[in-house]
């Protein structure tokens, strides 16, 4: 195997992604979202894969027969084999049976590994197996995605501060929804420590409303909400959530395509429909900030596209 290289061209393309207005006449405001659907696997999780492979490197913690294993809905699993080819690792997926099967075709197409499960509670029966193989197989790396401090703190150190610049300095709320919980949590870090008086709220599924109070359920938003509250959200400090339902959810998100041209993913629609609450709420001159999250091409086979 020839030797791989420190740093493959195509990782320097994650971050500093672009932060587009999108402006709701109908409603009379404005959000801002930042466009993490343009990093090179397609979505926001590019920046954690790459800060926890490479922090793994530097504590020599990975070696040429390591082995990259993840439970993931499916984004945080596409960006470990995108930069697990880059940098020419072996990367296995334990991914649940009702993720979409374009994820299972990307991953592949990477060349990673996937091993599909039965959710019955949901990210946690994935994240139990992955600890039950690594300690039966010392070759088996874990990102531990869901606990990694790295995964806030990354969002703290360049997610947040690049919303910080982009929005020179004036943002009254962030509002995102969480998988791990490293983005609400890290940008909320960075832009209350900058703005004290910044709100930050969690979208959730009005379907599984976990931080409401209420019973997790079916939800057709991909990648968020997996079942129980991961515990880097618990450090986050909220100042409350906005519920969305999946059906309001991929209306927002055939919108974003076919009034702004933006092809993203459920998430995102869910993610804008909470920042327009939001802004609408605060007044039309409010600047409220969120997350477009990934791309529409992974979500071909959902209810997205259907009729």
């Amino acid at each position: 195997m020839s030797p791989r290289p420190s740093r493959p061209p195509v990782l320097d393309l994650i971050g500093r992604t672009a932060l587009v207005p999108l402006h709701f006449l109908d409603h009379g405001v404005t959000i801002y979202a930042k466009a993490e659907f343009l990093n090179p696997s397609g979505s926001i999780k590019d920046r954690l894969a790459l800060t926890i492979i490479e922090d793994a490197e530097q504590r020599n913690l990975l070696r040429p027969d390591s082995v990259i294993l993840e439970c993931t809905s499916g984004n945080t699993g596409i960006a470990l084999a995108m930069v697990g080819a880059a940098k020419r690792y072996r990367v296995h997926i334990l991914m649940s049976e009702g993720a979409s099967v374009e994820r299972r075709h990307l991953l592949r197409q990477l060349g990673a590994e996937v091993q599909l499960f039965a959710a019955a509670n949901g990210y946690a029966t994935g994240i139990d197996l992955s600890r039950k193989m690594a300690a039966e197989d010392a070759r088996y790396f874990l990102p531990n995605q869901f606990e990694n401090p790295l995964n806030a703190l990354d969002h703290e150190q360049h997610t947040g501060r690049e919303i910080l610049a982009q929005m020179e300095g004036r943002v009254d709320a962030f509002v995102a929804g969480y998988g791990t919980g490293g983005t609400l949590t890290g940008c909320g870090r960075a832009l209350r420590a900058a703005l004290p008086n910044v709100r930050v709220f969690a979208m959730e599924p009005a379907e599984a409303a976990m931080l409401s109070g209420e019973m997790p359920c079916c939800h057709s938003i991909e990648g968020v909400a997996g079942g129980y509250v991961p515990p880097l959200l618990r450090q986050a400090k909220l100042d409350g959530a906005i519920k969305v339902s999946s059906a309001d959810a991929i209306a927002m998100t055939r919108r974003l395509s076919r009034e702004f041209g933006l092809l993203v993913g459920t998430s995102s629609g869910a993610n804008v429909i909470a920042a327009l609450r939001t802004a609408v709420t605060m007044g039309p001159a409010s600047r409220v900030v969120t997350i477009l999250c990934d791309r529409a091409e992974r979500y071909y086979s959902t209810k997205l596209f259907g009729n």
